[in-house]
């Protein structure tokens, strides 16, 4: 059973003592609250539990073979159930240090609303931006390759018949346009490792 729902049972036993203006059984707790999915000896455990944390909570009376046999509800339990909130109240307490403790553990302060919108906003667009350089990367490359094949295609794959001096003035001006290129492709490559660059110190 987790100690949420256990200080809830604690403050039912105590609401349920406040409302009787008599003695009664911890049999008649376990039939209200527990029964059949737990056992008397739980009920016993859970009333110790409220006597160790304040013996003034539950006025009681032993008897049957057993230390705490008849309770009652005392003044205390009406200004612990109403003044500090009851077992409930203590649990979130007790939750809200740890996270608190936590918290300071972590040395990271928790972002603002407006904090959390920019950097959300900055990693939209920072993704946006790697995505675009990306993109034309693979465009210089994809260009690139058109461009070899294209070569090699107009060179090796496909030799006409020309006579030496045309043969000649077209490997010159292939040897031109492969220069003219591989400088375009060049351009482009230094342009967006300095975007790249740019993106990254950000």
């Amino acid at each position: 059973m987790s100690e949420f729902f256990k200080a809830e049972l604690k403050d039912r036993f105590l609401e349920y003592a406040l409302d009787r203006s008599d003695y009664f059984q911890i049999q008649t707790l376990y039939d209200e609250f527990l029964r059949p999915n737990y056992s008397l000896e739980y009920v016993q455990k859970l009333v110790q539990e409220i006597l160790a944390y304040d013996t003034s909570l539950l006025d009681v009376m032993g008897g049957n073979g057993l230390d705490v046999f008849m309770v009652a509800s005392t003044p205390s339990t009406q200004d612990f159930l109403c003044d500090e909130g009851g077992f409930m109240n203590l649990y979130v307490k007790e939750e809200e240090k740890w996270d608190t403790f936590l918290d300071q553990l972590s040395g990271t302060p928790k972002l603002t609303k407006e904090e959390k919108k920019q950097l959300k906003r900055n990693t939209s667009d920072l993704k946006r931006e790697k995505l675009m350089l990306v993109g034309l990367i693979v465009a210089v490359a994809v260009s690139f390759l058109f461009t070899l094949i294209s070569i090699f295609k107009e060179t090796l794959l496909e030799p006409e018949y020309v006579p030496a001096d045309e043969f000649e003035r077209k490997m010159n001006q292939l040897e031109e346009q492969y220069i003219l290129e591989n400088q375009r492709l060049k351009l482009e490559l230094k342009e967006a490792q300095r975007v790249l660059d740019s993106l990254d110190r950000e």
